[in-house]
C-alpha cells in the first residue's frame, strides 16, 4: 500500500512540475529568432534540436481521444530560466521496415511505422549560466540541466531520445513502447 501511494505521489509531483515549467514566470529570457541579424554584446544564438518517433494514431486500442500520438502538433515545451515556450511540431509519417532481409528484428529504434517529429529553432539569450527544462507534456516527460553559454559562439542543444525495450526475448529499444529518456548534448559534447 504505502509503495503504491509512493508511485502515485510522485506521478502528481511529476505532473505538477511539467505543468509549473509549461508556464512563463518571465518573458526576458530569450527571443525566438526568424533571421540571422547581428547579435548584440553579450548574447548567443542556441539552435534547439529535438526529435521523437510515435506510433500513428489508433495504434493502441485504449489509447485516449485526446492523445497527439500521430497526429499533428506534437508540443515540445523548452523553459529556459522561468521562460517558457510550446513549439507545436507536426510530424511526417515514417515508414521504416521492422526487419532485414533475412527476417530478423531491427536493431534500430525508430524502425517501423510511426510518425516522426523533428523540432530545430533558434532563439537568442545572454551569455552565462542557464537552468533549461525540456517537457513532453504529452509523454509525462521532463528533464533539466545546468547550460554555460559563452557570448561570440552559436551553440546547439540537442535532445536525443532514447526509447524503452521491447519484451522478451527482444532487448531492442523500440519506439512503440515510448520514450524512456532523453540525452542531453550541447554543442556534441553529452550533459546526461
Amino acid at each position: 500500500m504505502a509503495l503504491l501511494l509512493t508511485s502515485l505521489l510522485g506521478c502528481g509531483a511529476t505532473a505538477k512540475l511539467i505543468t509549473a515549467k509549461s508556464q512563463s514566470e518571465r518573458a526576458d529570457v530569450f527571443t525566438e529568432m526568424t533571421d540571422t541579424g547581428a547579435k548584440p554584446q553579450g548574447y548567443i544564438d542556441l539552435v534547439v534540436k529535438a526529435n521523437i518517433k510515435t506510433h500513428v494514431e489508433g495504434y493502441h486500442s485504449d489509447e485516449s481521444g485526446k492523445s497527439l500520438h500521430g497526429k499533428p502538433g506534437y508540443p515540445f515545451v523548452l523553459n529556459i530560466d522561468g521562460q517558457a515556450v510550446v513549439w507545436k511540431v507536426d510530424g511526417q509519417k515514417d515508414v521504416d521496415p521492422a526487419y532485414d532481409e533475412q527476417g530478423n528484428t531491427s536493431r534500430d529504434p525508430e524502425a517501423g511505422t510511426g510518425v516522426s517529429y523533428i523540432l530545430e529553432r533558434k532563439i537568442r539569450l545572454r551569455e552565462g549560466a542557464h537552468k533549461v527544462f525540456f517537457v513532453l507534456p504529452e509523454d509525462d516527460y521532463i528533464v533539466d540541466a545546468d547550460i554555460t553559454l559563452r557570448s561570440g559562439e552559436e551553440a546547439v542543444l540537442e535532445f536525443k531520445p532514447l526509447y524503452w525495450h521491447k519484451h522478451i526475448p527482444y532487448h531492442i529499444p523500440t519506439f512503440l513502447k515510448g520514450v524512456r529518456k532523453y540525452e542531453i548534448y550541447l554543442n556534441g559534447v553529452k550533459m546526461s
